[in-house]
Protein backbone atom coordinates (compact mmCIF):
# COMPACT_ATOMS: atom_id res chain seq x y z
CA UNK A 1 0.00 0.00 0.00
CA UNK A 2 3.05 2.17 1.14
CA UNK A 3 4.56 1.62 -2.49
CA UNK A 4 1.22 2.36 -4.15
CA UNK A 5 0.50 5.81 -2.43
CA UNK A 6 4.16 6.76 -3.23
CA UNK A 7 3.46 6.37 -7.06
CA UNK A 8 0.31 7.85 -6.66
CA UNK A 9 1.72 11.13 -5.23
CA UNK A 10 5.12 11.42 -8.18
CA UNK A 11 2.36 11.35 -10.45
CA UNK A 12 0.64 14.03 -9.13
CA UNK A 13 3.77 16.40 -8.58
CA UNK A 14 4.73 15.16 -12.41
CA UNK A 15 1.40 16.62 -13.60
CA UNK A 16 1.19 19.42 -11.46
CA UNK A 17 4.59 20.94 -12.06
CA UNK A 18 4.24 20.50 -15.70
CA UNK A 19 0.48 22.06 -15.85
CA UNK A 20 1.73 24.83 -13.51
CA UNK A 21 4.58 25.93 -15.79
CA UNK A 22 2.73 25.91 -18.59
CA UNK A 23 0.05 28.00 -17.23
CA UNK A 24 3.43 30.46 -15.97
CA UNK A 25 4.61 30.58 -19.22
CA UNK A 26 0.96 31.53 -20.49
CA UNK A 27 0.28 34.11 -17.85
CA UNK A 28 -0.14 37.12 -19.58
CA UNK A 29 2.46 39.99 -18.93
CA UNK A 30 1.55 43.41 -17.06
CA UNK A 31 -1.35 45.25 -19.09
CA UNK A 32 -0.20 48.59 -20.99
CA UNK A 33 -2.04 51.28 -22.26
CA UNK A 34 -2.03 50.87 -25.88
CA UNK A 35 -3.57 52.26 -29.18
CA UNK A 36 -5.64 50.02 -31.11
CA UNK A 37 -7.63 49.93 -34.43
CA UNK A 38 -9.79 47.22 -36.36
CA UNK A 39 -7.76 49.07 -39.75
CA UNK A 40 -4.83 51.39 -40.06
CA UNK A 41 -4.15 52.03 -43.45
CA UNK A 42 -1.54 54.66 -44.61
CA UNK A 43 -3.12 57.24 -46.42
CA UNK A 44 -6.48 56.92 -45.05
CA UNK A 45 -8.12 57.45 -41.62
CA UNK A 46 -8.53 55.00 -38.70
CA UNK A 47 -10.73 55.28 -34.90
CA UNK A 48 -7.79 54.58 -32.54
CA UNK A 49 -9.02 53.39 -28.93
CA UNK A 50 -6.38 54.49 -26.77
CA UNK A 51 -6.85 51.36 -24.07
CA UNK A 52 -6.16 52.11 -20.41
CA UNK A 53 -6.00 49.41 -17.87
CA UNK A 54 -5.79 50.71 -14.24
CA UNK A 55 -2.59 48.26 -12.85
CA UNK A 56 -2.50 49.69 -8.99
CA UNK A 57 -4.36 47.73 -6.32
CA UNK A 58 -5.89 50.49 -3.81
CA UNK A 59 -5.81 53.94 -6.77
CA UNK A 60 -7.57 54.93 -9.80
CA UNK A 61 -7.12 56.38 -13.03
CA UNK A 62 -8.10 60.16 -12.76
CA UNK A 63 -6.23 61.43 -16.04
CA UNK A 64 -4.87 60.39 -19.35
CA UNK A 65 -2.69 62.54 -21.60
CA UNK A 66 -1.77 61.88 -24.67
CA UNK A 67 1.01 63.12 -26.55
CA UNK A 68 0.46 63.12 -30.56
CA UNK A 69 4.18 62.05 -32.92
CA UNK A 70 5.94 64.70 -33.83
CA UNK A 71 7.63 62.95 -36.34
CA UNK A 72 4.63 62.13 -38.28
CA UNK A 73 1.93 64.82 -38.12
CA UNK A 74 -1.32 64.23 -38.56
CA UNK A 75 -3.89 66.96 -40.84
CA UNK A 76 -7.22 65.61 -39.05
CA UNK A 77 -7.94 64.73 -35.33
CA UNK A 78 -10.92 64.72 -33.64
CA UNK A 79 -12.49 63.07 -30.43
CA UNK A 80 -15.31 60.96 -29.13
CA UNK A 81 -16.76 62.10 -25.74
CA UNK A 82 -16.30 59.29 -23.26
CA UNK A 83 -19.23 59.63 -20.66
CA UNK A 84 -17.58 61.53 -17.06
CA UNK A 85 -14.54 62.35 -18.87
CA UNK A 86 -13.70 66.13 -19.58
CA UNK A 87 -11.21 66.43 -22.79
CA UNK A 88 -8.62 68.97 -23.32
CA UNK A 89 -6.73 69.70 -27.22
CA UNK A 90 -3.30 71.47 -27.31
CA UNK A 91 -3.39 72.75 -31.09
CA UNK A 92 0.10 74.03 -32.62
CA UNK A 93 1.79 75.10 -36.01
CA UNK A 94 3.04 72.09 -37.86
CA UNK A 95 7.07 72.06 -37.75
CA UNK A 96 6.81 71.40 -41.43
CA UNK A 97 4.49 72.47 -44.05
CA UNK A 98 1.62 70.27 -44.32
CA UNK A 99 -1.10 69.21 -46.73
CA UNK A 100 -4.13 67.74 -47.00
CA UNK A 101 -6.69 66.76 -49.97
CA UNK A 102 -4.61 70.07 -51.41
CA UNK A 103 -4.90 72.30 -48.74
CA UNK A 104 -2.27 73.24 -46.76
CA UNK A 105 -2.97 72.52 -42.99
CA UNK A 106 -1.40 75.45 -40.95
CA UNK A 107 -2.89 73.76 -37.28
CA UNK A 108 -2.52 70.38 -35.89
CA UNK A 109 -3.26 68.56 -32.89
CA UNK A 110 -0.53 68.14 -30.46
CA UNK A 111 -1.67 66.52 -27.19
CA UNK A 112 -4.93 65.13 -25.82
CA UNK A 113 -5.65 65.22 -21.84
CA UNK A 114 -8.79 63.33 -20.78
CA UNK A 115 -9.92 63.97 -17.18
CA UNK A 116 -12.24 61.92 -15.39
CA UNK A 117 -15.25 63.20 -12.95
CA UNK A 118 -15.06 62.00 -9.55
CA UNK A 119 -17.98 58.98 -10.58
CA UNK A 120 -15.86 57.93 -14.11
CA UNK A 121 -12.50 57.09 -12.62
CA UNK A 122 -11.11 53.93 -13.41
CA UNK A 123 -11.40 51.35 -10.43
CA UNK A 124 -8.79 48.89 -9.68
CA UNK A 125 -9.47 45.88 -12.29
CA UNK A 126 -11.05 48.00 -14.62
CA UNK A 127 -10.26 49.56 -18.01
CA UNK A 128 -11.34 52.41 -20.34
CA UNK A 129 -10.93 53.41 -23.83
CA UNK A 130 -10.83 56.54 -25.47
CA UNK A 131 -11.73 57.02 -29.09
CA UNK A 132 -9.88 59.51 -31.30
CA UNK A 133 -10.52 59.63 -35.15
CA UNK A 134 -6.89 60.44 -37.05
CA UNK A 135 -5.99 61.19 -40.37
CA UNK A 136 -4.74 61.08 -43.47
CA UNK A 137 -2.58 58.52 -41.81
CA UNK A 138 1.13 59.02 -42.79
CA UNK A 139 2.84 56.40 -44.91
CA UNK A 140 5.38 55.52 -42.22
CA UNK A 141 5.56 51.30 -40.63
CA UNK A 142 3.93 52.68 -37.25
CA UNK A 143 2.72 56.01 -35.12
CA UNK A 144 4.01 55.80 -31.33
CA UNK A 145 1.95 57.90 -28.66
CA UNK A 146 3.88 59.01 -25.58
CA UNK A 147 1.09 58.46 -22.73
CA UNK A 148 0.79 59.34 -18.85
CA UNK A 149 -1.23 57.68 -16.63
CA UNK A 150 -2.09 59.52 -13.18
CA UNK A 151 -3.87 57.79 -10.14
CA UNK A 152 -6.21 59.46 -7.24
CA UNK A 153 -2.85 58.56 -5.24
CA UNK A 154 -0.90 61.21 -7.18
CA UNK A 155 1.69 58.52 -8.99
CA UNK A 156 1.89 59.09 -13.14
CA UNK A 157 2.63 56.21 -14.73
CA UNK A 158 4.65 57.36 -17.71
CA UNK A 159 4.21 54.87 -20.93
CA UNK A 160 7.21 56.73 -23.23
CA UNK A 161 9.38 54.26 -23.87
CA UNK A 162 10.22 53.70 -27.48
CA UNK A 163 11.75 50.28 -29.01
CA UNK A 164 15.01 50.75 -30.55
CA UNK A 165 15.15 47.45 -31.71
CA UNK A 166 17.90 46.06 -29.60
CA UNK A 167 15.81 43.32 -28.20
CA UNK A 168 15.43 45.30 -24.70
CA UNK A 169 12.45 44.26 -23.10
CA UNK A 170 10.96 47.97 -22.18
CA UNK A 171 9.28 48.50 -18.78
CA UNK A 172 6.94 51.24 -19.83
CA UNK A 173 6.47 51.08 -23.40
CA UNK A 174 4.31 53.99 -25.23
CA UNK A 175 1.51 53.16 -27.16
CA UNK A 176 2.35 52.42 -30.73
CA UNK A 177 -0.18 52.10 -33.62
CA UNK A 178 1.23 50.27 -36.50
CA UNK A 179 0.22 51.13 -39.81
CA UNK A 180 -0.59 48.77 -43.28
CA UNK A 181 1.22 49.80 -46.45
CA UNK A 182 -1.18 50.81 -49.38
CA UNK A 183 -1.86 49.31 -52.45
CA UNK A 184 -0.30 51.82 -54.70
CA UNK A 185 -3.42 49.78 -57.73
CA UNK A 186 -6.07 49.59 -55.18
CA UNK A 187 -5.41 52.26 -52.63
CA UNK A 188 -6.16 49.65 -49.94
CA UNK A 189 -4.46 48.13 -47.04
CA UNK A 190 -2.53 45.29 -48.15
CA UNK A 191 -3.48 42.12 -45.84
CA UNK A 192 -0.58 40.40 -43.63
CA UNK A 193 -0.82 36.75 -44.50
CA UNK A 194 -2.32 33.92 -42.02
CA UNK A 195 1.10 32.58 -41.77
CA UNK A 196 2.62 35.80 -40.85
CA UNK A 197 0.16 36.63 -38.13
CA UNK A 198 0.67 32.79 -36.80
CA UNK A 199 4.82 33.71 -36.47
CA UNK A 200 4.09 36.84 -34.91
CA UNK A 201 2.05 34.84 -32.29
CA UNK A 202 5.68 34.47 -30.54
CA UNK A 203 7.33 31.85 -28.74
CA UNK A 204 5.11 31.72 -25.72
CA UNK A 205 2.54 30.30 -27.28
CA UNK A 206 4.93 27.69 -28.12
CA UNK A 207 6.29 26.99 -24.85
CA UNK A 208 3.03 27.03 -23.27
CA UNK A 209 1.89 23.93 -25.37
CA UNK A 210 5.23 22.30 -24.36
CA UNK A 211 4.23 23.00 -20.88
CA UNK A 212 0.99 21.34 -21.09
CA UNK A 213 2.56 18.25 -23.46
CA UNK A 214 4.98 17.77 -20.35
CA UNK A 215 2.30 17.75 -17.92
CA UNK A 216 0.32 14.92 -19.79
CA UNK A 217 3.75 12.94 -20.35
CA UNK A 218 4.41 13.14 -16.54
CA UNK A 219 1.00 12.05 -16.56
CA UNK A 220 1.40 9.17 -18.54
CA UNK A 221 4.18 8.48 -16.89
CA UNK A 222 2.87 8.58 -13.48
CA UNK A 223 0.26 6.08 -14.35
CA UNK A 224 2.14 3.44 -15.62
CA UNK A 225 4.50 3.40 -12.22
CA UNK A 226 1.22 3.31 -10.25
CA UNK A 227 -0.48 0.98 -12.38
CA UNK A 228 3.24 -1.60 -12.17
CA UNK A 229 3.32 -0.75 -8.23
CA UNK A 230 -0.11 -2.56 -8.47
CA UNK A 231 0.97 -5.62 -10.33
CA UNK A 232 4.32 -6.12 -7.81
CA UNK A 233 2.12 -5.40 -4.73
CA UNK A 234 -0.16 -8.04 -6.17
CA UNK A 235 2.34 -10.56 -6.96
CA UNK A 236 4.28 -10.13 -4.02
CA UNK A 237 0.85 -10.99 -2.14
Amino acid sequence: MLRLRSALTAALVTVGAGIGGALAVAAPAAAHVTANADEAVQGGYARVAFRVPNESPTASTTRLEVTMPADAPLPSVSTQPVPGWTVAVVRQAPATPLTSHGREIKEIVSKITWTATPAAVVRPGQFQEFPVSMGQLPEVERLVFKALQTYSDGNIVRWIEVDQGDGQELERPAPVLELTPKDAETGAGTAKPAAAEADNAGPSSGLAVAGLVAGLAGLGLGAAAFVRSGRSTKTAA
